[in-house]
């Protein structure tokens, strides 16, 4: 079975309670925590099975992103080969 992985990050001011309660709504949906992040920023990395993906909801005035997770690098990969 195929997944996505995605960061949801919440308001600065977010309680960790409800942080806890929505990693807990995602992994009752099938979901994975993978990583979560309480420094930089507040929230989690999870990932979801395809099949399951439009059963989360993340409408919540606390959350204030969600973005499909991937690789981040500070130098730009050729595309082109030489």
């Amino acid at each position: 079975m195929s997944s996505s992985h995605y960061i949801v990050t919440f308001k600065r001011d977010t309680p960790d309670e409800v942080i806890d309660q929505h990693i807990k709504d995602c992994e009752s949906s099938g979901a994975k925590i993978k990583h979560r992040y309480n420094a930089a920023i507040k929230g989690f990395s999870v990932e979801v099975p395809d099949d399951t993906v439009s059963t989360l909801s993340f409408d919540n005035p606390h959350v204030t992103n969600v973005e499909a997770d991937g690789e981040v690098t500070t130098q730009g990969k050729s595309l082109l080969s030489a």
